[in-house]
């Protein structure tokens, strides 16, 4: 993975001016970084009160093949033919060439790929206040995209990353490891590579059925949710950068990505499981799977906050974050013995 550029902002900057010639946008337009996580995310706006989002990817993370599964997704969740009906995802804004997908290079960089969408207005929800009746919404929503999925034909060429045990813990590791995370002790390395062995045996013995197992969005947390006024029930999904094959019931994990040890993640996760059964039915053991998935994720976000020194949000986390989850860790492990 190159981060070179990401950590260079200048050459963000840089990238970006050269590059907005590429989409119908006004003459005086500006730029603007919103952040930078996995890939860079800026406001272009113009005085006559046009605005749209430009993504850059973040190099040798997803190639071109990879991303235009992206939208096609999205695209589809968008369309009358296949949309469940509550999924409201930004527009994709094609370039003056027609294509959904722009590449520029600038010296002595790598090439990036580029994606424009259409502005939308909203706020992040905020983790301080009450969410049960968002994730009540989150979780409705979540069924009718694993709902759409099982009756989706992918489009020929389709391709995503898989979110399983190898693209995690395996010889992929698609966000790096997390043995290599910052202010790891012995002892921490010790529970978490306890946690890995039974998270893995656990996944295996579920399983990948078809039913357990498909495309999710693999990231509906809150950074990634616009929510319209007080109204926690309209809310956009503004990312799909980590759609892939997962399976079903880690999206929740997802969406409490980074606030596992919030005091009300209880409550939110009797609200998901609520909002998401009015429309898809759960097996007992999908629903006891569901702390297994929340570890996991943890675990990944581990090794992505080793990984992601540039992030923006890697700096408030870096300190304490491993012996967060070394504590979740041990919780789980705790409650998984007790059941047996």
């Amino acid at each position: 993975m190159n981060n070179t550029i990401q950590r260079d902002r200048s050459a963000l900057y840089q990238l970006v001016s050269e590059s907005l010639v590429f989409w119908p946008v006004p003459d005086d337009a500006v730029i603007e970084l919103i952040n930078i996580s996995e890939n860079a995310t800026f406001l272009v706006s113009a005085a006559s009160g046009f605005k749209t989002v430009l993504r850059v990817h973040r190099p040798d993370y997803h190639d071109e093949a990879t991303i235009a599964a992206e939208l096609s997704w999205m695209a589809a969740l968008r369309s009358s033919d296949h949309s469940p009906g509550i999924i409201q995802t930004p527009t994709i804004i094609p370039g003056r060439d027609g294509a959904l997908i722009q590449r520029h290079q600038i010296t002595g960089q790598p090439p990036h790929h580029m994606v424009m969408f259409a502005f939308v207005e909203g706020i992040e929800p905020d983790q301080n206040q009450p969410l049960d009746i968002l994730f009540h919404h989150l979780g409705g929503l979540s069924a009718q995209l694993h709902l759409h999925v099982q009756h989706w034909p992918l489009p020929d060429g389709f391709t995503r990353p898989h979110w399983d045990i190898d693209g995690i813990f395996g010889q992929i590791k698609r966000w790096g490891d997390w043995r290599q995370a910052p202010h790891l002790t012995t002892s921490m390395h010790q529970t978490l590579e306890k946690t890995e062995l039974f998270i893995s045996q656990e996944l295996t013995r579920y399983g990948k059925s078809a039913e357990r197992y498909g495309l999710i969005h693999a990231d509906m947390r809150l950074a990634n949710l616009l929510v319209a006024g007080n109204d926690m029930r309209h809310v956009h999904v503004i990312d799909f950068d980590d759609c892939g094959f997962g399976w079903f019931m880690y999206d929740f994990a997802a969406g409490i990505s980074f606030i596992e040890d919030d005091l009300q993640i209880p409550q939110l996760k009797s609200a998901w499981l609520a909002g998401y059964q009015e429309h898809r039915s759960l097996s007992d053991e999908d629903i006891q799977m569901i702390d297994t998935m929340v570890m996991l994720r943890r675990m990944l976000l581990l090794a992505w906050v080793g990984s992601h020194k540039d992030a923006d949000i890697v700096a408030d986390l870096e300190t304490d974050f491993g012996r967060i989850t070394t504590m979740l860790a041990e919780r789980y492990l705790s409650d998984a013995a007790n059941s047996i």
